[in-house]
């Protein structure tokens, strides 16, 4: 009896998070406006015609459905696909005394933490992720989860643990106490030399991690003096990006700072991330190469402004965040304007989860059409994932991810910060 009433328990909580009474067969999703985000235009009214978690067609104006379909009213609204965030940290978020949580959480704090941020971020409209640096593995659990229908959450691309070298950005063990501090290896995500370089690549591997992340210079938060010193060395980079490619997994690359951000794209980076003090140089090394930007200014944003209020952050971090954080923009500005790949990505996780959407109104701001902005969150993600033919459209055949906005956010993108319904796979998670 206690069983079945646990069961029953399970069930509600998972109704209330609309993961239970999934529609089986075809839904017919009847839209007011729907946004081409390929051609950069909207469209009149349309119907989105969703199967077994795929769209099987998608055709002008509202047909009358067939008996045994499910309609879907979204009449007064506009549709355009799933929004897609390449850079997160969904097993964490900032605040004054997350620093202390390194001491004070166990893996099952953060897992349960990071299943709040998941639903959190999903209901905002983004519906796959990739999530570049956790604690514990709490996302490799988070995304298996949601793969299994078990929590709700957007597809999750992770790295897990992210590698530094000793003493780098993500040293896990930086400012601790010299008896506590201990010796990190690859096993921790800290590497030196090439050997160990490859060893924590196929633990990540092993491990179960989508995809590698570096911290290739200093960062901002890591409390640490440098927010920009490059911090592998050349043979430790291409040893990283070779192993990853032998199981097929590209490598992204926090970067600040010019030199380490240069190393990095010599040695077949797949992607850059925040870049702050990108020079010309760099970006048509990037160009050439065809490596990813993925800018972050809501971070950047972010962390300047908390740098000015007194306790938010350590003193060394305090500092770094007011130097580094108000530059990420107007890099941002160069970098389009030079033609660089550019996928969308926050940080989120360290800017509050659910804002995601900030960003495009500050990629419009620094330049950035709101197509290109749409662009970048839906086709040019779905490219840097290597998924362009699944995610990113709204297309016969590609999975069914798909929201819904009042007005048109090819005329004001802020829109986008009020999403009314939200479909992944075929689910509804957010209704009306």
């Amino acid at each position: 009896m206690k069983t079945m009433k646990g069961m029953m328990a399970v069930i509600g909580v998972l109704a209330g998070f609309g993961l239970a009474g999934t529609v089986q067969g075809a839904v017919w999703v009847q839209c007011g406006s729907l946004v081409d985000v390929a051609e950069g235009r909207t469209l009149g009214a349309h119907t989105v015609v969703v199967d077994n978690g795929t769209v099987s067609e998608v055709v002008a104006g509202h047909p009358e459905a067939p008996a045994d379909a499910e309609r879907v009213d979204l009449g007064d609204l506009t549709c355009l696909p799933g929004l897609m965030d390449m850079h997160t940290h969904l097993s964490s978020q900032s605040s004054p005394d997350a620093y202390i949580h390194r001491f004070t959480m166990n893996e099952a704090d953060v897992a349960l933490r990071g299943a709040s941020f998941a639903r959190i971020t999903l209901e905002a409209g983004f519906t796959t992720v990739r999530d570049l640096g956790d604690s514990f593995n709490a996302t490799i659990a988070l995304r298996d989860a949601v793969d299994d229908g078990l929590i709700p959450g957007p597809r999750i691309f992770t790295a897990a643990k992210s590698l530094a070298t000793t003493g780098g950005h993500a040293d896990p063990t930086n400012s601790w106490r010299a008896d506590i501090m201990g010796d990190p290896g690859p096993r921790e995500g800290v590497i030196n030399g090439v050997a160990e370089a490859r060893k924590a690549v196929r633990q990540r591997y092993k491990d179960g991690a989508d995809l590698i992340k570096i911290t290739a210079t200093g960062g901002v938060l890591s409390v640490a003096r440098s927010g920009q010193n490059a911090q592998f060395v050349d043979d430790e980079l291409e040893a990283i990006i070779a192993t990853a490619a032998d199981y097929g997994m590209h490598v992204a690359a926090h970067a600040h700072g010019a030199e380490g951000m240069r190393r990095a794209v010599q040695a077949g980076i797949h992607s850059i991330e925040h870049g702050t003090y990108m020079d010309d140089e760099i970006m048509q090394m990037m160009i050439e190469r065809g490596t990813w930007y993925v800018p972050t200014i809501s971070a950047g944003r972010f962390v300047a402004e908390k740098a000015e209020v007194e306790g938010y952050f350590p003193p060394v971090v305090a500092e770094k965040a007011a130097e580094i954080g108000p530059l990420i923009q107007d890099t941002f500005t160069r970098a389009h304007a030079a033609g660089v790949r550019i996928a969308f990505g926050t940080d989120c996780g360290v800017c509050p989860h659910g804002e995601n959407a900030r960003e495009f109104g500050f990629m419009v701001e620094a330049g950035m059409t709101p197509s290109d902005a749409l662009r970048s969150a839906t086709i040019n993600a779905a490219e840097l994932l290597g998924q362009s033919e699944r995610l990113g459209q709204l297309r016969e055949g590609f999975a069914a991810d798909l929201i819904a906005v009042e007005g048109d956010p090819l005329e004001n993108v802020d829109v986008l910060m009020d999403v009314r319904f939200v479909m992944r796979d075929g689910q509804v998670f957010v209704g009306r």
